[in-house]
């Protein structure tokens, strides 16, 4: 966008062909071009999840692109672009491997009623000028404030461990803790459940293909991109990192009203609790009649 006016406006405003404005920015600027390639991949990804290399590259060209497949491949393995039938696309931040265990949803029963008493964790990508990075979050559920984070070029279990590492040490919890994340490999991993049983924490995974299971992470991730990552340009990544660490540890976890929290900022409910005792987490699971509702006895 330029003063309002998109690429496509201009180009005809101008009378100029997109295909030609195109490739004289490929000329001047690669970098810059081939970020805005990248991120017209993701947003088709995101239109058309079932849409290959083929199907993606031919509605590169109807937008204007020059590009050919091999390209398109290329750039989509860069950044984890998969096609995935009918399910809802998301940038694979998540690969699951069929020979690590799978725990139990643990959390979809779980009510805390206190800190430390049930752990989310989750993954996204950032866009910057010349590159995609990896944010991996902690939170704790109770109070949705961050504990952990950890920013990095690559989803290694390395990536998730930083942020995992800050948050024990942040909160030193007590035994039976459930942490609760996706299937991803990095979850998975040995480094990953070692560190989790050392502190005799509960591991928690999702069902596949289910972000519903996650959603306070999902949500947080959504408040961060809407009201942090789209509203900024970043410089590199140390610039990143320095923002980030002003939203998540201020604005975020001290300043930002949450409607689930009564309209109080994470730490501020989270000083209220402790004031007040919190209770134990509680189980909670259907009923025979809601399981079966057709069921006579």
């Amino acid at each position: 966008m330029q003063g309002g006016l998109t690429i496509e406006r201009m180009c005809w405003l101008s009378k100029t062909s997109r295909a030609s404005y195109y490739r004289q920015w490929r000329e001047r600027e690669p970098d810059e071009e081939e970020m805005s390639l990248r991120a017209e991949i993701q947003a088709i990804a995101l239109e058309h999840p079932g849409y290959g290399e083929p199907r993606t590259t031919a509605e590169l060209r109807r937008r204007g692109w020059i590009v050919n497949p091999k390209r398109v491949a290329r750039l989509r393995r860069l950044d984890n672009l998969v096609a995935i039938g009918k399910r809802r696309f998301r940038p694979v931040t998540t690969t699951t491997d069929p020979a690590r265990k799978v725990y139990l949803n643990v959390a979809a029963h779980l009510e805390p009623g206190g800190t430390n008493q049930l752990w989310v964790a989750d993954i996204t990508y950032i866009r910057l000028r010349r590159e995609f990075v990896y944010l991996a979050v902690v939170l704790d559920s109770w109070s949705r404030k961050v504990i952990g984070w950890n920013l990095g070029r690559t989803l290694k279990a390395d990536l998730p461990l930083g942020a995992l590492r800050q948050a024990i040490e942040t909160r030193k919890p007590p035994a039976g803790l459930v942490h609760h994340s996706d299937r991803g490999v990095q979850y998975a991993s040995d480094e990953y459940l070692s560190l989790l049983a050392q502190h005799h924490i509960v591991p928690s995974m999702s069902r596949a293909g289910n972000p519903y299971d996650n959603a306070r992470c999902e949500s947080f991730m959504k408040t961060l991109k809407t009201e942090e990552i789209h509203a900024k340009q970043y410089a590199d990544l140390d610039d990143l990192r320095r923002n980030l660490e002003m939203f998540l540890d201020i604005e975020y976890n001290r300043q930002r009203l949450h409607s689930a929290l009564g309209y109080r900022p994470p730490e501020e409910f989270e000083a209220a609790t402790e004031v007040n005792a919190p209770t134990a987490a509680s189980m909670s699971f259907l009923r025979q009649e809601e399981i079966y509702p057709d069921a006579t006895t």
